[in-house]
């Protein structure tokens, strides 16, 4: 959108929201032409049933490390437990980024909070009146209702494969009615209409810093004081779902293998690694 003023010229007011390969690299390129952060090669689609599809096709063709997938809209997004995740054009980041991580296949899961924290700085740090949080485990939340889900997927035949999927209701204004109660949009809450492209880049920056800390040592035990000051969860009551089993109890944080700890009535304390928490 350009304004113009009278004796004075023209000024620009508004950059469109675009969502391109050449524009998210033109925002990680220094000085020097070398990509900064995670993304080093960005794939873009205008349509795609999924980002993750794209990865697993890519990475049977030998595609490198740190390569980005990235589409405008997805036909057939997914999200965790197989659920379906609604990817318009034009309103969400809907990306999968393919890493080779010299890593066991244990750790693989881990993946998705380290990506959690990084996106949440990202966001916090491009969205002037953000404020999210991390519910555990990779769920990104704000004003407590959920923005963002990650999911991790793993290469059956190659274990050091790994598709790392995150979908962010950006600039979302439509939910369906089965969802709208718990889940929201940046636009929504904030009333700010956000470059996704920058958010990308951030979150290409970011990442890199906190995965270089997890392959360090192959845990979360460089990232815990991180996660827990940004885990929506702790110091709250919560009811937890797990193994065909219902435990309440106080969240008190994760530990270095991404587990939550919950303090129980009795004063026990239980490590929860995969189930429903609210």
């Amino acid at each position: 959108v350009i304004n113009s003023v009278q004796n004075k010229g023209y000024r620009i007011t508004e950059y469109p929201d675009i969502i391109t390969a050449s524009e998210i690299e033109s925002l990680l390129l220094d000085d020097d032409g070398n990509m900064q952060g995670i993304c080093q090669h960005i794939k873009y689609f205008d349509e795609t049933d999924s980002t993750n599809n794209q990865a697993k096709l890519a990475a049977e063709k030998d595609a490198k490390d740190g390569t980005l997938f990235v589409a405008e809209c997805q036909t057939g997004g997914r999200g965790r437990r197989g659920r379906t995740w609604v990817s318009p054009a034009g309103s969400g980041i809907w990306m999968s980024l393919l890493l080779r991580p010299h890593i066991s296949p244990e750790s693989a899961s881990m993946l998705t909070l380290v990506l959690a924290v990084a996106m949440v700085e990202a966001i916090n740090e491009e969205v002037k009146d953000a404020k999210c949080y991390v519910k555990w485990p990779n769920d990104i939340v704000l004003n407590s209702k959920k923005i963002s889900g990650t999911l991790t997927e793993m290469s059956a035949e190659i274990d050091a494969i790994h598709y790392v999927v995150i979908g962010i209701n950006v600039n979302t204004t439509d939910f369906d009615e089965s969802i709208k109660d718990m889940a929201t949009s940046i636009y929504l809450e904030t009333g700010t209409k956000v470059k996704r492209s920058s958010i990308i880049a951030a979150f290409s920056k970011s990442f890199k810093k906190y995965y270089e800390a997890f392959l360090e040592t192959e845990d979360l035990t460089l990232l815990i004081d991180r996660y827990n000051e940004l885990l929506i969860n702790k110091g709250r009551t919560v009811k937890a779902i797990y193994a065909n089993k219902e435990l309440i109890g106080e969240a008190l944080g994760i530990n270095k293998d991404g587990e939550l700890i919950i303090k129980t009535e009795d004063g026990a304390s239980v490590a929860i690694r995969a189930g429903e928490v609210s």
